[in-house]
């Protein structure tokens, strides 16, 4: 046992690399968060060993670093899809990345050591937790925000139950990540004190609340078919091969029996074809309808039946008078709604935009470099305006946040106008194997967190209905060409968190810094 502590003092750049890594196992598709959280508690412990604030902040950082490159590594797979640069640039992005996002978890590190430093490990563990909940709000809003992998995302049950994230709607996702952290942190001072009580009734609080069982679940209230029409990303972008992929989505889409109302969701790059009036002719050229934006809304209505209405990811354009002609100076990534007549509603344009996957900072500085965007196309996409909710009557009040949207906690609901659901389109085909678990997982998360239901309807999975406990009602698997028919689950209760936001997690971080001076004062004891 002691041999464990003298190889971390003696090795500790290595022993933070290797702890990084440790920690991101935690996270799904492996989700070994046994191992994850054993190895943020073998981390705070070092962390606090470090005799300055320059070295702790460098083992901060060099934890981050592995932490944030295995968990970001579908990010790779993402440029095997484009052929405007190498692939093998994907395989340098990750860790490029990474050097960045470890900066975050380094000054958690720094913050705490400065605060608590010679006052005790259950001290230090606390001052970290707090910090660690202010650097991962920071992270989701900083230069637009990389939000993905929270700590508190292996805190997440399996599909049928909550886990620990159950206590989300009190906490919000950034202090449950600060609260981890610190009893971690907490649980290796009791190994290195030997509190092997308090210790063992950690461990198995820790256990029930992983396994603790969802409750009854309750019924929905719309019928709803939730469509996976297995559009290989190799394929997506290929004119060859739009009519064969309306065609499929199309005939997943047909109303299995005679209904008053029913929803219909297709996933991001559902649609290969423009669906608004008004283009220029020449971007009419290669859809599947003959060019004709009113027949590809007739064909598309054909397949809802009576009483439908279909949610949709497709891409509408940004038309501007350049140089005496009309022409495409931007895009969005919208949701758009089409009823049984084949009638557009209100548009959601996405608003948290992929940097260098849906537009390139800098263009003026990086094209002539040889970078571009990972999407088709030459110009970048245009943020919508935020979280909305859309009166669909009888098919009720729907969010909207596509694809990588639904990550950004707090961020995913008008809390002025609140929905009944949220609509979560994606296309996870850029995202290897680790990429599609992970998003859904934090699709989960939001469902807990904003107790509502999250339907996310995907081009090659995981497709899956969740409902407002965050449990997995149905889905379907990466690679099939399949439907869900079922009934949205119901929304629960507004929580502490969908009224209060980030305010409390600010509230999470003053009362782990309030717990750290009473620690630190009963260290000087």
């Amino acid at each position: 046992m002691d041999r464990i502590p003298d190889f971390l003092q003696r090795h500790p750049k290595w022993s933070a690399l290797v702890l990084g890594f440790a920690s991101a196992t935690g996270f799904q598709p492996l989700h070994l968060w046994p191992l994850g959280l054993a190895g943020m508690a073998a981390f705070v412990w070092l962390a606090f060993r470090q005799e300055s604030g320059k070295r702790a902040f460098l083992l901060g950082w060099l934890f981050g670093v592995a932490h944030f490159t295995l968990t970001n590594n579908w990010i790779a797979t993402a440029f095997t899809y484009q052929a405007e640069m190498p692939a093998a640039l994907g395989w340098a992005a990750v860790p490029l990345l990474s050097l960045y996002l470890a900066v975050w978890p380094a000054l958690a590190v720094l913050g705490a050591f400065l605060l608590a430093r010679g006052r005790g490990l259950p001290a230090f563990s606390l001052a970290l937790g707090a910090f660690w909940i202010a650097a991962e709000w920071l992270r989701s809003w900083v230069f637009t925000g990389y939000a993905w992998g929270p700590f508190s995302l292996m805190l997440l049950g399996d599909w049928e139950r909550p886990g620990l994230a159950m206590a989300l709607p009190w906490l919000g996702t950034y202090a449950l990540s600060g609260l981890a952290v610190a009893l971690c942190g907490l649980m290796a001072w009791m190994i290195a004190a030997r509190r092997w009580l308090p210790l063992g009734l950690s461990l198995a609080a820790v256990l029930a609340g992983m396994f603790i069982p969802a409750g009854a679940a309750r019924e929905g209230f719309l019928p709803v078919t939730l469509v996976q029409p297995n559009l290989r990303q190799e394929e997506l972008d290929d004119p060859t091969k739009f009519e064969e992929q309306f065609v499929r989505i199309a005939s997943l889409s047909t109303p299995e029996r005679p209904v008053s109302r029913r929803l219909v969701l297709w996933p991001e790059s559902g649609v290969p074809d423009y669906l608004r009036d008004g283009y220029p002719q020449r971007y009419y050229i290669q859809m599947t309808a003959g060019g004709d934006p009113s027949f590809a809304r007739y064909r598309i209505a054909q397949a809802l039946g009576d009483g439908g209405l279909l949610l949709t990811g497709a891409v509408d354009l940004e038309i501007a008078t350049v140089d005496g002609g009309r022409k495409a100076i931007g895009a969005y990534n919208s949701v758009t709604p089409i009823d049984a007549e084949g009638n557009l509603g209100p548009r959601y344009a996405k608003a948290h935009l992929v940097p260098y996957g849906e537009y390139l900072p800098m263009r003026a500085l990086l094209e002539p470099l040889g970078l571009s965007r990972l999407v088709a196309g030459s110009i970048d996409f245009i943020p919508g305006p935020g979280p909305q909710t859309f009166d669909f009557g009888p098919h009720g009040n729907a969010g909207m946040q596509i694809c990588y949207e639904i990550v950004f906690s707090g961020e995913v609901v008008d809390r002025a106008n609140r929905p009944d659901y949220i609509f979560n389109p994606s296309n996870d085909g850029w995202f290897g194997a680790w990429g599609p678990p992970q998003h859904l997982a934090q699709a989960r998360l939001r469902a807990i967190e904003e107790g509502l239901p999250v339907l996310r309807s995907t081009t090659t999975g995981i497709s899956a209905i969740i409902d407002a406990r965050g449990v997995v009602r149905d889905h379907i698997g990466r690679a099939q060409a399949d439907r869900i028919d079922t009934l949205v689950p119901p929304a629960a209760a507004p929580t502490l968190f969908a009224r209060l936001g980030h305010w409390l997690s600010l509230v999470w971080g003053i009362v782990l810094l309030g717990a750290s001076l009473v620690a630190s004062r009963r260290a000087r004891r």
